[in-house]
């Protein structure tokens, strides 16, 4: 088994682990980057977490089935929005991040940074 069962912690926490793109482990799996996590003083399961290259593509996929439709075929609008909500969750601090998003997006790195910076200087005025 490579899972922890019905325990009632596995339950709380799972959404959050499949939102984050992690995996729950058993405790004696776990390696020295996972966190593991104890219910009255015994550990239950372990959470692996994804690398960082692996959550922006499980967040862009998760927008995807938020707005039910491929990130590209939205209007500009929404594009814009979308690279708002990236940023916000440090998606452009990912090696290649702003290739990824342009590519998820179906536009160019320099379209990319032209919404980054319309936002930027949307705040700063």
């Amino acid at each position: 088994m490579t899972e922890p069962g019905d325990h009632p912690l596995v339950a709380a926490v799972k959404p959050l682990v499949d939102a984050m793109g992690a995996q729950i482990l058993l405790p004696e799996a776990a390696k020295a980057d996972d966190v593991v996590l104890a219910w009255e003083g015994e550990e239950v399961l372990a959470v692996r977490l994804p690398q960082l290259s692996d959550s922006l593509d499980h967040i862009l996929a998760a927008m995807e089935r938020t707005y039910g439709m491929p990130l590209s075929a939205l209007d500009r609008k929404t594009k814009q929005s979308v690279v708002r909500t990236l940023e916000a969750r440090g998606a452009f601090s990912v090696r290649h991040g702003v290739e990824t998003v342009a590519g998820a997006l179906g536009v160019s790195r320099f379209t990319v940074y032209n919404y980054l910076n319309r936002d930027n200087g949307t705040k700063s005025d």
